[in-house]
């Protein structure tokens, strides 16, 4: 295209004006990166740190409830939980664990698990007859997995004790969970609870006054995980509007983390806008400067042939021209500044995260607004360029 190839010509004879222009975008475009990428850092590692911790998306019910599967039953569809287990009743969830082949024993909590339970790590899944175990109640016991345990269980109305057979499936990391716990599917929770309430358990050699087939079900409390730490507070009104009942969660300080990324955002925003508002009166009167400079050169043009509407088309492509160089630049001392940041103050941050990170689909974001913003400031250039008499033009500089 004759006009693009003239742009471009002008351009590389005139590259000093090309240079301060983009020197203009450099100037506000490097800051703003910085900014935004500190940002994106800092808060980022800080929602990694949370969401490290399972229990920051817990929701526990608090009180002496009982439900039945009529009352859970509704929760089970809703989209914001990612898993959800009923609880037994609270002096029933400790049993005592001691290895096979082992003569030490640790009184440990009980916990009920299931698949999907943000506890356990990704994709994990407990077999049949397999538990999972917290790191400091395996250190004690010197467990890891595959070992044989026994959960043993002795109520004072029993001439029995309940021992159940079952094999360490997972040992789970530090931050997992903290104490001796143990992990295990509900049914063998609902099992030691049966036992407690002198039900037989004839599979166990356990006699009772209570026929175990008599038992109806019925619940304790609920133990649920948000998907989302966004979903976790309106989660916990839900819960609590629906099944009548307190709740226990950690929804003070989640609220009060991503109240601060709003702020963050809304501050971030409002520098860009200003920002954006400079730099597009810069560029206004930079885009319009040059037209004036070059009326000559835009006037021989024009005399060769050139319609009007493409001879506006003359500052917009260098206005784009110039954009992509400004980008390249910003983009090159934002990395190179980036790499100072993190050298100077990146140390400290949870799990070793970024100081400054951009996403690529951010970089692109960032990348096409400012080229919509240069095109727009060249609007009125090409506006000028589109009015330019060239006779007139050639008359004066005669």
């Amino acid at each position: 295209m004759l006009i693009l190839r003239l742009a471009w010509a002008d351009m590389i004879r005139d590259r000093f004006f090309l240079f301060c222009n983009a020197a203009v975008m450099v100037g506000i475009l490097v800051p703003l990166l910085v900014l935004f990428g500190v940002k994106n850092g800092v808060y980022t590692a800080l929602i990694g740190e949370m969401l490290a911790d399972p229990a920051n998306l817990q929701i526990d019910t608090a009180g002496n409830v009982t439900l039945s599967e009529a009352d859970i039953a509704p929760l089970r569809d809703w989209p914001e939980i990612a898993f959800m287990t009923p609880k037994v009743r609270g002096q029933f969830d400790y049993v005592n664990l001691r290895p096979v082949d082992g003569r030490r024993i640790r009184a440990a909590l009980m916990v009920p698990t299931g698949a999907g339970d943000p506890t356990l790590p990704e994709g994990a899944t407990l077999g049949e007859g397999e538990v999972a175990v917290s790191a400091q109640l395996a250190q004690q016991l010197e467990l890891q997995a595959g070992d044989e345990v026994q959960l043993i269980t002795q109520a004072e109305d029993r001439p029995r004790q309940l021992v159940l057979d079952k094999r360490i499936g997972l040992v789970l990391d530090p931050g997992a969970t903290s104490g001796r716990t143990v992990l295990a599917p509900f049914d063998t929770l609902s099992l030691i609870e049966a036992f407690y309430d002198s039900y037989s358990l004839p599979e166990h050699g356990i006699e009772g006054s209570r026929d175990l087939a008599d038992r109806v079900a019925a619940y304790a409390g609920l133990r649920i995980y948000a998907h989302r730490l966004e979903d976790l507070s309106a989660l916990q009104s839900r819960v609590e509007s629906e099944l009548g009942l307190g709740t226990t969660a950690n929804t003070r300080a989640v609220e009060s983390l991503l109240g601060l990324g709003r702020k963050l955002n809304m501050a971030l925003a409002g520098t860009a806008v200003l920002a954006a508002l400079g730099l597009g009166a810069a560029l206004v009167l930079g885009f319009w400067s040059d037209v004036a400079r070059k009326r000559g050169v835009l006037a021989g043009i024009a005399l060769i042939g050139v319609p009007s509407r493409q001879l506006a088309l003359f500052p917009v492509i260098q206005a784009g021209l110039t954009a992509c160089l400004g980008l390249i630049l910003s983009f090159a001392i934002f990395l190179v500044a980036g790499q100072g940041a993190e050298a100077l103050f990146g140390q400290g941050l949870p799990g070793a995260a970024p100081l400054v990170l951009l996403q690529p689909g951010q970089a692109l974001t960032i990348a096409a607004a400012v080229l919509v913003l240069v095109v727009l400031a060249a609007g009125a250039a090409a506006w000028s360029a589109l009015r330019l008499d060239p006779a007139s033009v050639l008359r004066e500089a005669a």
